[in-house]
């Protein structure tokens, strides 16, 4: 029955989402839970009704709570920056490889 329901199942298929419909979902989940004044199944309740994973709604609101400082977590900008400069970082490496063999080779 195991590898029945398995062959039954659609693959998982990763879906990428703009930034207009992310924020549309977060928007409607927090207006959704400011007319309710409760948080319980908001996200599940938005994310079935847009037609959108329960998951990826669930971290975009969690996201937009820490980029607002309505929660503790690294930010959107904090989380761009570190990016930005481990590439900065990875590209310096290899120049000071590249320098360091030049001065061996011509050394």
């Amino acid at each position: 029955m195991g590898s029945m329901d398995a062959e039954l199942r659609p693959a998982a298929t990763s879906r990428r989402y703009s930034r207009e419909q992310k924020d549309h979902a977060v928007r409607m989940v927090l207006t959704l839970r400011e007319e309710l004044g409760s948080s319980v199944g908001t996200v599940t309740r938005v994310a079935r009704q847009l037609g959108y994973g329960e998951e990826s709604v669930r971290r975009w609101v969690a996201q937009a709570e820490i980029d607002a400082g309505a929660r503790p977590g690294v930010t959107s900008a904090e989380s761009a920056e570190l990016r930005r400069l481990r590439q900065e970082n990875r590209e310096l490496r290899r120049a000071n490889e590249i320098l360091q063999r030049a001065a061996v080779f011509f050394g």
